[in-house]
């Protein structure tokens, strides 16, 4: 969540930015201002009455030594009564400091400068694109014929058992689902991220750590009996590593990915878009995370994105890179980029992957810090990216990859599948 701090430095400025998310700040951050002058009021007023009670009990005694006992008593019930008011002065300030916390949990980020307006995805900014778009003819067939011509996926068996969007990968499907996986996390490791295995369940507070609650909960899958949410990805468990730390400064930066199947309910979605691989309720992907010093996140995001960009091209698959504008991204992020694939079949851009630095917004709410070289104990700033997702990454590498014999599996995986063609 945004620190106290940078709401007070500059108000107006914090509400103009929000408005480039869409996010009519003006009430919220007025009324978190009126919380946080009365919240200082009364420890003021606290405060005084704690050094006056110091000062009444000391006369007490001299009071009682001097027989100035009906004094003494005056006094006892003086100190009784500010007591009393201290009390209910100490509860008004519980309430003003959690009134000030659920306030802050509903502001979303601000976004970067370089974050462009706009309001849909149709306002995002191409910044880049790379590979070869096929050229397959009218014939090609989408993934979803093409996964039950080889039988490499059965969406209908995954409906009698769980439902719509939870597909069965069998063969030579599930040897590719897994042959990806391992490609993306060995290609993590060789740049020097360290693999964590994280729970697929976590609890409250790691929802709150990462901005998922308040936000998302009806997009998770909740455990009711134990009060637990399936993962929408690994960032969440990953980055709640990080929750109540304080690293020395000399670890930083910290480098992790994690491969974990992630469910979100995606509550609303209909159409073509949910097609076969398109959008699940389960899915597979591998996150990278990141831990940084404020002064060097933005490099770090470079480096997430030059990755995400060679994993594609390795794979053969043609891509671009867009910049999210304001309407478009998250609550917690501050910048976020977008890479896609092109769906020769579907002829249509799919997105695989979001690559985003939430500079100190989770930071904050996880209590993630660091002590620098002064001693000083500051705030990180967290990124995160998906390396990659893997359902529409399937579902382009089947089109894209179509011949009349077979689908041709990328090099880069043959090692993996064992196997160069899928026939």
């Amino acid at each position: 969540m945004l620190t106290l701090q940078t709401i007070k430095a500059d108000p107006e400025f914090v509400i103009k930015r929000l408005a480039v998310k869409g996010f009519d700040g003006k009430k919220v951050i007025n009324d978190i201002l009126d919380i946080d002058a009365k919240r200082r009021r009364l420890q003021q007023k606290c405060d005084s009455d704690a050094s006056e009670l110091k000062k009444l009990a000391a006369s007490i005694g001299a009071l009682m030594k001097e027989g100035k006992k009906e004094e003494a008593d005056s006094t006892k019930a003086k100190v009784a009564e500010i007591k009393e008011e201290t009390k209910k002065m100490q509860q008004e300030l519980e309430e003003s400091e959690k009134a000030m916390t659920d306030l802050l949990l509903t502001v979303p980020n601000l976004p970067n400068a370089d974050v462009p307006e706009g309001k849909t995805a149709e306002d995002n900014v191409v910044v880049k694109t790379g590979g070869k778009m096929p050229d397959l003819g009218p014939e090609a067939l989408p993934h979803w014929d093409l996964a039950k011509k080889y039988n490499l996926i059965d969406f209908e068996l995954g409906v009698k058992v769980t439902g719509a969007g939870f597909p069965f990968y069998i063969g030579k499907g599930a040897r590719l689902q897994r042959a990806l996986i391992q490609f993306f996390l060995d290609s993590a490791s060789e740049a020097g991220y360290t693999e964590v295995e994280p729970p697929f369940v976590v609890n409250e507070a790691s929802g709150y750590g990462t901005g998922q609650l308040p936000d998302k909960e009806g997009q998770m899958y909740h455990v009711t009996v134990d009060n637990l949410y399936l993962i929408p990805t690994a960032e969440v468990p990953v980055t709640n590593i990080y929750r109540d730390v304080i690293l020395p400064v000399a670890e930083l930066p910290r480098k992790n990915c994690a491969y974990s199947p992630c469910w979100r309910r995606e509550a609303g979605s209909y159409g073509k878009d949910v097609r076969g691989l398109n959008r699940l309720h389960q899915f597979d992907k591998v996150e990278i995370v990141r831990i940084e010093k404020p002064e060097d996140s933005y490099a770090a995001l470079e480096e997430m994105k030059s990755h995400v960009e060679n994993l594609l091209n390795k794979l053969g698959l043609p891509w671009r890179i867009l910049r999210l504008c304001g309407g478009d991204m998250s609550f917690t992020s501050a910048i976020t980029y977008d890479f896609e694939v092109w769906s020769a079949a579907q002829q249509r851009w799919l997105e695989v992957s979001s690559v985003s630095n939430f500079e100190t917004y989770q930071a904050n709410r996880l209590k993630c810090r660091y002590r620098d070289e002064d001693k000083k104990i500051k705030l990180c700033h967290t990124l995160n990216g998906s390396a990659l997702a893997l359902p529409r990454i399937v579902a382009s590498l089947l089109e894209d990859n179509q011949t009349e014999n077979g689908i041709i599996v990328p090099e880069c995986l043959r090692k993996y599948t064992g196997f160069d063609i899928i026939d």
